[in-house]
C-alpha cells in the first residue's frame, strides 16, 4: 500500500507557506513605507523587472500596479540588455525582484539604473547580494525555506514575492485614495466591470419614467403604469419629489373601490430609491435584501430614472 499522502503534502505547504507570510509580515517597516511613498512620487513609471518565476511575479505585480491606477509595466532583463532599456525613462522607478539577488541578466538593468540615478527598489532575500547591495531601497524577503524541501524550486519564494507586490498595491492605492469608481475605468469588461458600472449608466431615464400626480385618479395612474410597463408608478407632489410609490402589491391592497381613490391613497409613502452614482453592484444588493425588481433614482428628491432588475441582468450583474 502506498505511503503517499496528498493531504498531508498539501496541508504542509500551505503552512510552511502561511509561516513565511506571517514572518513577512512582522518584518515589514521603514524601508516599505519608504517604497511605497517613492512609487507614489514616481513621475513616470513603475518598471517592474525579474527573471525566471520572478519575472512571472514581477509581471503579475506590474498587472496589479496598472489596474490599480498606476502608470506600471514589466521589462524583461534579458530583453532590457538588448535594447529594453530605452523603455526606462529617468522619471521612472525600477522594482526588481530575485530571491538570490545574483542572476546575471539583471546586471545591466542595474548599472543602467545607478548611472541615471533611477531609483531601485529590490525585493530579495539576500541583503549582501549583488541586487541587494544595488538598491536604493531593499525590501528583504525572509530566508524561509520553499515548500518543496529537498528540491528547492521556487514556491514560498514567489508567494513571498506576490503577497509583498500586492501588499504595495493596496498601500498605495490607498495612498491615492483610489475608489471603487476608479477602479471601473480599468476594468469595464466582464462580471466585474458589471458590478463596478453605476446606477446612472443602466437606468432609465426622461420619457421612460412612469410617474404620476398624488392627486391623480387612480385610473390614470393605472394607465401609466400599463404604458410604461415597469410593473410601478411613481407619485409625485405638485413640486415634482418623489413621495411615493405604488406596485402590484399595493393595488391588491387597496382591491375595495380602487378605482375610487387618488394615488395618494394607494401609494406606499417614502419609498426606497437610489441615486445616480450608487454602483449597480449595490442596487442589486438593495433589491436582493428588500425584495423588490425596482428602483426609482433621484436626485435633490426628484425622480431622474428608474432601474428594473432586468436592466442589471441584461448588463450582467447578476
Amino acid at each position: 500500500m502506498s505511503s503517499f499522502d496528498a493531504v498531508s503534502i498539501g496541508r504542509r505547504v500551505l503552512l510552511t507557506e502561511a509561516d513565511a507570510l506571517r514572518t513577512l509580515s512582522e518584518s515589514l517597516g521603514e524601508a516599505f513605507a519608504k517604497a511605497v511613498e517613492t512609487l507614489f512620487a514616481a513621475k513616470g513609471r513603475i518598471v517592474c523587472t525579474g527573471m525566471g518565476k520572478s519575472g512571472h511575479v514581477a509581471r503579475k505585480i506590474a498587472a496589479t500596479l496598472a489596474s490599480t491606477g498606476a502608470q506600471a509595466m514589466f521589462v524583461h532583463p534579458a530583453e532590457a540588455s538588448h535594447g529594453d532599456l530605452g523603455m526606462i525613462g529617468p522619471d521612472d522607478v525600477v522594482l526588481a525582484l530575485s530571491k538570490s539577488g545574483a542572476g546575471r541578466e539583471l546586471t545591466d538593468t542595474l548599472a543602467y539604473a545607478k548611472r541615471f540615478s533611477i531609483p531601485l527598489i529590490a525585493m530579495t532575500a539576500d541583503a549582501q547580494s549583488q541586487l541587494g547591495r544595488a538598491a536604493d531601497i531593499l525590501l528583504l524577503l525572509p530566508d524561509a525555506p520553499e515548500a518543496t524541501a529537498e528540491v528547492n524550486a521556487p514556491t514560498t519564494s514567489t508567494t513571498l514575492q506576490i503577497a509583498l507586490g500586492d501588499a504595495i498595491a493596496v498601500a498605495l492605492l490607498e495612498r491615492r485614495g483610489f475608489t471603487a469608481s476608479d477602479f471601473r475605468i480599468f476594468h469595464p469588461g466582464g462580471k466585474l466591470g458589471a458590478m463596478l458600472r453605476t446606477v446612472g449608466d443602466l437606468m432609465h431615464g426622461d420619457g421612460e419614467l412612469p410617474l404620476t400626480k398624488a392627486t391623480a385618479a387612480m385610473p390614470d395612474a393605472l394607465l401609466v403604469m400599463s404604458e410604461k410597463r415597469f410593473g410601478a408608478v411613481g407619485v409625485v407632489d405638485a413640486a415634482g419629489r418623489l413621495v411615493g410609490l405604488i406596485t402590484d402589491g399595493d393595488l391588491r391592497r387597496h382591491m375595495d373601490g380602487l378605482l375610487t381613490h387618488t394615488a395618494d391613497h394607494v401609494m406606499t409613502r417614502s419609498p426606497l430609491t437610489i441615486t445616480p452614482g450608487a454602483l449597480a453592484a449595490e442596487a442589486l444588493k438593495i433589491m436582493n435584501e428588500r425584495r423588490i425588481t425596482v428602483l426609482f433614482v433621484v436626485q435633490d428628491e426628484r425622480p431622474v430614472g428608474i432601474l428594473h432588475v432586468h436592466d442589471l441582468l441584461r448588463a450582467g450583474v447578476i
